[in-house]
């Protein structure tokens, strides 16, 4: 098992009840982390997951979250707005292997979870897996890693007007 960690989780209209009912049952899981809700709570169908996705992401860049959980109607709008941000690595995992894999090789620190394609017990078991995971830190997934956060990097400068590509 992992150390403690703060899990940040947040929804859009869409994934609200989702995000409701993991916030109910994980502490039950006796996990020891500590789970910060960033919202939302359904009742407004103008939160949308690009929204939601920056309030995870930005927790996650400053440090009040070392993982986060985010959840729309699909999970794929959510991980492509969360991905967007850099330090940020987002994918959209319904079954367990995913969810640890993605950590354990690719260093994933969001969770994307789709409200209206997973039921609650396996949405649990996802983030069990997801959470109980660790980045193995091995040359090759060390070595992949550091060219994801070089593409990260190279976009960043082109969208400065830099290009750093040859």
């Amino acid at each position: 098992m992992t150390d403690a960690m703060r899990i940040a989780l947040a929804a859009d209209h869409g994934g609200a009840g989702l995000k409701a009912e993991l916030l109910d049952r994980l502490p039950r899981l006796g996990l020891g982390h500590e789970y910060l809700d960033l919202g939302n709570d359904g009742s407004d169908n103008g939160d949308d997951y690009p929204d939601l996705s920056r309030r995870l992401g930005r927790a996650i860049q400053a440090g009040q979250a070392d993982r986060g959980i985010l959840i729309c109607g699909s999970g794929v709008g959510a991980a492509i707005a969360a991905s967007k941000m850099r330090g940020v690595r987002a994918s959209v995992c319904h079954d367990t292997y995913s969810a640890r894999q993605g950590v354990e090789h690719d260093d994933m620190n969001v969770l994307c979870l789709g409200a209206r394609i997973i039921a609650i017990e396996l949405a649990l078991e996802c983030s069990r897996a997801f959470l109980g995971a660790t980045f193995s830190g091995e040359a090759r997934h060390a070595r992949r890693l550091a060219k994801v956060t070089a593409l990260e990097a190279e976009a960043a400068s082109e969208s400065e007007g830099v290009s750093s590509a040859p």
